[in-house]
Order: structure tokens, then sequence, then C-alpha cells
């Protein structure tokens, strides 16, 4: 049975060791649908959701952002990768990309783009898929040429660049760490 909004809000967590097992075309359409449904600054959707489910893409795609991490002055998030068995994407079997429509910009893209996120990583939680909200998935796009030929695999549209990626699955739970305290003093009240 599906968790209710809080349930998945207070118990969702960044998983970082992924089984190789496959959420069903279900499931993985109700999380897409959830990403789509998202509020947009004027209802102008300037997004495009990718669902990538192809093996040997995701693996060119966490190889290419190694280097890119690999590449930087300061190695330490690299590093951190690397202590962690060294995949950018956690052996996940699957993600959804969202790119970002940058030839009509309206300033809320960034905005949009996170609340299409946290739709996904709450929909899928939601469902008992585990997910890792994945900033670093941009590092895979650092080579110009290498950008180029990820964006026609990943069919972006024309004038769109890459926003965020979303790891799915299910977690082995090793080393897992539960969500962090809620920390009330960050909010104020007047």
């Amino acid at each position: 049975m599906p968790l209710n909004t809080i349930e998945a809000i207070t118990t969702r967590y960044s998983c970082r060791d992924f089984l190789d097992r496959m959420p069903s075309d279900d499931d993985l359409q109700t999380i897409t649908d959830a990403a789509i449904a998202s509020p947009s600054a004027m209802n102008r959707q300037p997004w495009q959701i990718i669902l990538v489910k192809d093996r040997a893409l995701i693996d060119a795609l966490d190889k290419a952002g190694m280097e890119g991490l690999a590449a930087l002055p300061d190695r330490s998030t690299f590093e951190r990768i690397q202590s962690r068995g060294g995949k950018l994407f956690y052996n996940a079997p699957c993600m959804i990309v969202i790119a970002l429509d940058t030839a009509t910009p309206s300033g809320y893209e960034h905005i949009d783009c996170g609340i299409a996120t946290q739709n996904i990583a709450l929909a899928a939680t939601s469902l008992g898929i585990n997910s890792l909200i994945c900033g670093l998935f941009k590092f895979a796009f650092t080579d110009e040429d290498t950008a180029d030929e990820f964006k026609r695999r990943l069919n972006f549209h024309d004038a769109f660049e890459v926003g965020i990626a979303v790891l799915l699955g299910y977690g082995t739970h090793a080393g897992r760490k539960d969500p962090h305290d809620l920390d009330r003093s960050k909010v104020t009240r007047v």
C-alpha cells in the first residue's frame, strides 16, 4: 500500500546502494506522471522528463561523470564517491533526467526543476522505491563533445540543457542513513 504524503516526506532518504532490480513499468509511469503534474511558473512546464533504463547509457554517463569529477582542482567529491564504491550513480537500474528549456527562459526554470524533482522522489518513496537526487549528474556533461553525444542519446529537445537526475531503484539498505532529524530552530514564527 502506498505511503501517504507525510510518510513519504519523513521517510525518504538518499539511497546510495541500489540492487540490480528494475521498478515496474506501471510504477515508473506513476513516477513520471508525478513529475509532469508538478506546478511551474506561469504553467510553462520548462522541462523534458527523460526516463532512462538503458544500462549501457547509464554506465557511460557514470564513467563520464567520474572523469568530470576527477578533473576538478578540488578532488574531495571524487574521493568521497570513490570511497563509496566509485560509482556516481551507485548502480541504480534507472534514472529520470530532467532537461530544461533554455531557449525561452523565464527565470524560474531551476525552481520548476526542483519542484518536479521533489515530486519524483516523493512519488517513488510512496511506492516503496528508493531514490537519490543527483546534482552531480551534470559532471557527465563536462566534456563538450561527450555532452553533445549524451544529449543525442538521451533525445534532448533542441535548446534544452542539463537540469538534474533522480536515480531510482531498490536499495540494499547496507550503510543506510536514516533521514535527518528535524531542526525546528530553522523555523521562525512571527
